[in-house]
């Protein structure tokens, strides 16, 4: 069974919980765009003496960063939600997550086929590098949207606890 937000919000108010949750966070985003980012510069024709399979192998190592960083993230949204649903930096950083997500999806169903084979110091097809540059770009912006979510804070609107949504909404005009 799910923990409910406030079960959540209750555990990461303790004294370590966040702090954990940070490095582990940062941790993950260090295993993501570690294995992702030499990746794509392997792609962009950086380090051409290393093989794409062998690069590849590290891919799983980004995929469990990915999941250690939203899982965290998650966390963080649960526990101080008003600080992240009206932050104009934090719907910056899910849409290039998004975008990045897509830009994966796009890499695995029209170039991966041809550059899996490509051997050690050979270059990939221009759509590969394309896609490759895109990445980077990116995941920095994941990065740093993520990084300016503490210098953008959303007004104060509301009571905390249930009901802050609905607080904040009335405000909103439309």
């Amino acid at each position: 069974m799910l923990a409910s937000a406030e079960t959540v919000a209750g555990f990461m108010r303790t004294k370590w919980a966040w702090p954990v949750s940070e490095s582990l966070h940062f941790t993950g985003l260090g295993l993501l765009f570690g294995t992702i980012g030499i990746f794509d510069l392997r792609l962009l024709g950086v380090a051409k003496g290393i093989p794409i399979a062998a690069l590849h192998k590290l891919v799983p190592w980004g995929v469990g960063g990915f999941f250690l960083t939203v899982a965290t993230g998650m966390l963080f949204l649960l526990t101080e939600p008003d600080q992240y649903i009206f932050n104009s930096a934090f719907h910056l950083k899910v849409l290039f997550m998004f975008l990045a997500g897509l830009n994966m999806s796009l890499f695995y169903l029209v170039a991966f086929p041809r550059v899996k084979s490509v051997a050690e110091g050979e270059d990939v097809p221009f759509m590969a590098k394309c896609i490759g540059g895109a990445s980077l770009c990116l995941w920095l912006g994941v990065i740093i949207f993520g990084r300016l979510l503490t210098f953008y804070r959303p007004f104060p609107c509301g009571p905390e606890g249930p009901g802050f949504v609905s607080a904040c909404l009335s405000w909103v005009s439309y």
